[in-house]
């Protein structure tokens, strides 16, 4: 189980979009996420008119280690550091500063 999930709302800890809110797209396998409207680069793409693909530069997302980014805790809507319990049969993740589950 993972400490970061699809769907989660995180904020950027470190690096040029220190500060910056967003949500997880996706999570890769090499430990890298991919949050919306987070690490924008300018790509420049050719032009391929027999796949109607239109030439020009284009912003695009791309990943950012999971260790730059941080759950944010809804009650004290700041970012917050997250563990891992069993609660009967069920492995959750809960918030180290409240205690209290993620997925509740």
């Amino acid at each position: 189980m993972n400490r970061l999930k699809k769907g989660d709302e995180v904020i950027v800890i470190a690096g040029k979009d220190k500060g910056k809110r967003g949500s997880i797209s996706s999570v890769l396998a090499n430990g890298k996420v991919l949050v919306d409207g987070i690490n924008l680069v300018k790509k420049h793409t050719k032009a391929n008119p027999m796949s109607g693909v239109q030439g020009g530069v284009v912003s695009k997302e791309m990943p950012i280690d999971s260790s730059n980014v941080a759950l944010v805790n809804p009650e004290t809507n700041k970012a917050d550091r997250v563990g891992f319990r069993v609660d009967g049969e069920t492995k959750v993740r809960f918030f180290k500063s409240t205690g209290k589950a993620v997925d509740a």
